[in-house]
């Protein structure tokens, strides 16, 4: 039986540690959520990844109510909301509490700068894990790439994209049905 202890803190983590944004954070959910805690199995994970994704508001935000939800209900859901953004708030507090001070600092210019290779390091990591846990393959591989280049290069809307998806993967369903029973 999951502790709201144990929901507050494993978010609390998850908040407190990671710098970028939503897509940061998902290597280290991952870890806590399927590889330390066992709360859910990989493919639950993913669909979850999926799920927050597709609906409105902040990834984390979105991950933190669904598994709260999952573990403890609403209770838990609040829990798990409450230890994901605590400390992001607390820091964003003292960030703009103290901004004027340091906004000019090349010191800390210079730190910033160091950060963005890193950054972008840290949401590369988990578009390559979830292309293996999603067996995208060199057969497949053509469909993320392509989706991207849509949305870089000729200014597609992501929202095209994702109803493209959703019809071609209806059709696909609907005409190469999966023969080993699984989704």
């Amino acid at each position: 039986m999951v502790k709201y202890c144990e929901l507050f803190y494993s978010f609390f983590k998850i908040g407190a540690f990671t710098i970028g944004g939503g897509y940061v954070m998902l290597p280290l959910m991952e870890q806590e959520l399927v590889d330390r805690r066992a709360w859910l199995s990989r493919e639950d994970y993913l669909d979850q990844v999926a799920l927050s994704q597709a609906m409105p508001g902040i990834l984390a935000v979105n991950m933190a109510t669904a598994v709260g939800y999952r573990l403890k209900g609403w209770p838990g859901a609040l829990v798990a909301i409450v230890g994901n953004v605590l400390m992001p708030i607390v820091l964003i507090l003292l960030l703009a509490a103290f901004f004027h001070t340091f906004r000019d600092n090349a010191v800390l210019a210079r730190i910033f700068c160091g950060l963005r290779p890193a950054v972008v390091a840290l949401i590369a990591a988990p578009v390559f894990s979830l292309a293996r846990s999603l067996a995208v393959t060199w057969r497949t591989v053509w469909i993320p790439l392509l989706s991207a280049a849509l949305i870089c290069l000729f200014n597609v809307s992501p929202v095209w994209i994702i109803l493209a998806a959703i019809v071609l993967g209806t059709l696909s369903a609907l005409l190469f049905p999966c023969k080993s029973g699984n989704k």
